[in-house]
């Protein structure tokens, strides 16, 4: 076959992108089951850690009754990173199933297929943010953020999202198995409690302090808190923004070289 017939002029990047994110959305909407349990993580953290390990942590803490004024930030991070295990395991699905291979037959946009996976992935992960926002909500969060704060939390986590999820896809795309893939984004998920998430880094032991302060996502945690609850994020802030693009560049590249690598 003539390798020029594989791959579509780059003009049609857009147009592909788009039909692959509809078969994304589709796909999602046809088999809950993955987003359902994607959701289902920062849901029973944000109600264990408020009804039942809530008042000791708050008190050990000092935020009284606030604590989920404290959590949610770190939950809303949660929610970002247990949506990778989905992505992943779609990704590493459509590889082994064969139907990657017969995209790579067709005269489409090869970057497309990853894009759809991508776009698709953060749509819903920003719609499982929302939600996990309404339940924080209605379970006594009380962010101090005017409209401002508020656009630039949410762009935080828009751009987190965009990171871990080329992430995810370049996991996925490395993963010879579904059953792989969701295993080996399970560091991702498990960052956060050696983070800020549920207690300030200062009340750790000094070797997991250290490791703590000095990991992706906890400035990107320290952000949320302080765009949310109106206070100044500081250098927390550079720093948070400078992980989540260099992320996003290494993993989108690692993940087209992966992609793109001789069967």
């Amino acid at each position: 076959m003539n390798t020029a017939t594989a791959t579509a002029p780059a003009s049609h990047l857009l147009r592909d992108s788009a039909t692959m994110l509809r078969r994304q959305l589709k796909h999602a909407l046809r088999y809950p089951g993955l987003s359902l349990g994607a959701m289902a993580v920062p849901v029973i953290f944000l109600l264990l850690f408020v009804y039942v390990l809530g008042r000791p942590l708050a008190a050990g803490i000092g935020t009284g009754t606030d604590y989920i004024n404290y959590l949610a930030p770190g939950i809303l991070l949660m929610t970002v990173t247990a949506a990778s295990t989905t992505t992943a395991v779609s990704v590493c699905t459509d590889l082994t199933e064969g139907i990657i291979a017969r995209f790579r037959t067709m005269a489409i946009s090869r970057s497309s297929i990853l894009v759809g996976h991508v776009i698709g992935s953060v749509i819903q992960t920003m719609i499982n943010v929302g939600l996990v926002i309404g339940l924080a909500l209605l379970m006594g969060f009380r962010p101090d953020a005017g409209p401002t704060g508020w656009l630039a939390a949410l762009g935080l986590i828009l751009l987190l999202t965009f990171a871990v999820t080329w992430l995810a896809v370049a996991l996925g795309t490395l993963s010879k198995t579904p059953e792989g893939a969701s295993n080996i984004v399970l560091p991702l998920a498990l960052l956060p409690f050696i983070g800020s998430a549920f207690v300030p880094t200062d009340s750790m032991p000094t070797v997991v302090r250290l490791f703590a302060e000095y990991q992706p996502f906890t400035p990107v945690i320290e952000t949320i808190r302080a765009l949310l609850m109106g206070t100044p994020a500081g250098s927390d802030g550079i720093a948070a923004v400078a992980w989540c693009l260099g992320i996003a560049v290494a993993a989108c590249l690692w993940a087209n070289k992966l992609f793109n690598r001789p069967a």
